[in-house]
C-alpha cells in the first residue's frame, strides 16, 4: 500500500493543475462531498467531517462568500437549508482535486494502446470499489 500511495502522490504532484485560488483543504473536501453526494444540510456536512455545526457553518459561509456554494431554504420546512455546489464551485473543486487534462493527455499518449486500456480498466475498477469504503 505504501508504494501505491507513493505512486499516487507522485502522479498528482506532477500532473496537478496550476491555480491561484486560496482555499483550505477542508473546504475542498466539502466541495468534493457536495459534488459526489449532491445537496446537503450544514448538519449533514458537520456529521460527515466530525466537526461542530458552528465550524461547518463557518466553512459554508466562506464558500458562499466566494460563490462556490449556494443555499436553498426548503419550501416545506423553513428551518431546513440545503447547500449545493455552484458552477464556480465545481470549477474550483476540479482545480483542487483533478489532474490537469493537458498534462494527463501528454503522459497517456506516451503509453501503448494496451497500456492505456489497462490503466483505464484498473482506475475504473478502483473507483468502483472505493465507493463502498464509507457504505454510502
Amino acid at each position: 500500500m505504501e508504494k501505491l500511495n507513493e505512486h499516487f502522490t507522485s502522479i498528482y504532484y506532477y500532473l496537478r493543475p496550476e491555480h491561484d485560488e486560496k482555499i483550505s483543504h477542508q473546504s475542498v473536501r466539502i466541495l468534493q462531498t457536495l459534488e459526489k453526494e449532491g445537496a446537503l444540510t450544514v448538519r449533514n456536512i458537520a456529521e460527515r467531517f466530525s466537526i461542530s455545526h458552528n465550524t461547518a457553518s463557518e466553512h459554508i459561509k466562506k464558500l458562499e462568500k466566494n460563490n462556490w456554494v449556494s443555499k436553498t431554504r426548503s419550501s416545506i420546512d423553513q428551518r431546513v437549508v440545503t447547500i449545493q455546489l455552484t458552477k464556480e464551485g465545481e470549477e474550483v473543486m476540479r482545480l483542487n482535486t483533478q489532474l490537469d487534462s493537458g498534462k494527463l493527455e501528454h503522459v497517456i499518449n506516451q503509453l501503448t494502446p494496451a497500456e492505456q486500456e489497462k490503466i483505464m480498466h484498473v482506475f475504473q475498477r478502483l473507483s468502483e470499489v472505493a465507493k463502498d469504503v464509507y457504505g454510502r
